[in-house]
């Protein structure tokens, strides 16, 4: 018996399922779902059928669909597309989901546990994509939605199916709809630029006209804080995304890595206007709450628990820059890195078990590790591939973005939570310094 079939048997679970709402979608409602976690490298095997559309005049919609759909979900790495076979369809009305008989015969013939295929309408400038999904093992269906957009919003569309289909089959919310912020350098200049998670729609959202660096997105991805050196010294600035206000706070001194607390409206970043690097606790208004860390020594790089009562930072303390952790609420400090003498750039999981970092190795490279939060389980995620900097764990702690210069200019990679699977999101130009926003 196939692996991926054991997978199926192994986390079988029934629920009763609502109806999903969307602002612009409806949901029919579905009994029952099987809920299916995907163990270790196993793929789910998935026949995904083009979606079919009775008007000729419609088909470039609903190709442009399909193309949006198949790229969403292979970027997730979750399913494994199979050819969808010739007589999927073998009776009823092709263009009425619900109506239609499907042959489970030829989707077991290819090994497909799970079958996904729909109808494209278009009323004006509205188009109405129905979808149903099914267990191709049973033939019980899994979901049946309507997703309505503009006929011009073929991504927005695709993607709210891709993202109840995932969830559906993990039972938490994916990637989809999150954005990330990095740092475009072109000749001397560095501005912050906004992309999808895939690097699809890049967009400018700082014109500093010389230096923007170290972008950190809120959790929410509506507020964006960012350094710059315009006035050959850096000023912090906070901008709402959604009114394009600026805050700057533009005390005297060193300001460095600026990083969002969850769940609250405050960011940490390290200033040296009282004469150390010390961390403090930031308000999006730009005042300051408290200050977080007090030592002789720099402390620089925060990075915060899911929860925010923990920060995650880099000191020199001890020596050699290390990890440590703090107990905001309690005060308790640790020490998080022993290994490698040269430790920065954490990141903590929003699952809330691991943190990710980089090392300078003795080699020359920098590589990026994993580490759990009580200190065990370090594992090294790259190798030879020059230096990988700067990671940023995506919404649902599945991946991490991070920036890498093994092609000779620096680009952003994205990686399984493993280190598999690493690829280029394929921007022009150089780029660095990603930050990965929770879920909008």
């Amino acid at each position: 018996m196939k692996t991926h079939r054991l997978l199926f048997r192994a986390v079988l679970a029934l629920a009763w399922c609502l109806v999903f709402t969307l602002s612009n979608s409806h949901a029919e409602p579905v009994k029952e779902y099987i809920k299916i976690s995907k163990a270790g490298a196993d793929r789910i095997p998935l026949v995904l059928k083009s979606i079919d559309t009775k008007k000729d005049k419609n088909k470039q919609y609903s190709t442009g669909i399909d193309a949006v759909i198949k790229r969403g979900l292979d970027f997730t790495g979750l399913f494994a597309r199979i050819q969808s076979p010739l007589n999927i369809i073998t009776g009823g009305d092709l263009y009425q989901v619900g109506q239609r008989q499907i042959n489970f015969a030829a989707l077991s013939s290819v090994g497909a546990e799970v079958y996904a295929g729909g109808v494209l309408e278009r009323s004006g400038d509205v188009l109405k994509m129905d979808m149903e999904v099914y267990d191709a093992l049973t033939g019980k269906l899994l979901m049946r939605k309507l997703y309505e957009g503009d006929k011009d919003e073929l991504r927005p569309i695709a993607h709210k199916f891709c993202a109840d289909l995932v969830k559906l089959f993990t039972g938490k919310p994916s990637i989809f709809g999150s954005k990330i912020a990095f740092v475009s350098q072109s000749g001397r200049k560095k501005e912050v630029y906004l992309a999808d998670f895939d690097g699809y729609g890049a967009i400018p959202v700082t014109s500093s006209g010389g230096l923007a660096v170290t972008p950190a997105l809120s959790p929410d991805g509506r507020m964006l804080a960012y350094l710059t050196y315009t006035r050959g010294r850096p000023d912090l600035h906070i901008k709402d995304l959604t009114t394009q206000k600026i805050v700057s706070v533009t005390k005297k001194g060193i300001k460095i890595d600026p990083s969002w607390r969850h769940g609250s409206t405050e960011l940490a970043t390290t200033f040296s206007f009282d004469g150390n690097q010390e961390l403090y606790l930031v308000r999006n208004n730009g005042t300051i709450v408290r200050r977080l860390t007090k030592h002789g020594l720099i402390d620089v790089s925060p990075s915060f628990s899911p929860d925010g009562s923990r920060m995650a930072f880099v000191s020199s303390r001890h020596g050699n820059p290390q990890i440590f952790i703090k107990n905001l609420n309690s005060g308790a400090l640790r020490r998080l890195t022993y290994e490698g003498k040269y430790n920065t750039q954490p990141a903590w999981s929003p699952v809330g078990d691991k943190i990710a970092f980089t090392t300078m190795q003795k080699n020359g490279e920098i590589n990026i590790f994993i580490i759990n939060v009580d200190g065990t389980g370090l594992r090294q995620l790259t190798y030879g591939a020059r230096h990988n900097e700067a990671p940023s764990w995506s919404p649902d702690g599945t991946m991490i973005v991070f920036s890498s210069d093994r092609s000779g200019k620096n680009k952003l990679y994205v990686m399984n939570a493993d280190g598999q699977n690493q690829r280029s999101l394929k921007l022009s130009g150089e780029q660095m310094q990603p930050s990965w926003s929770s879920f909008r």
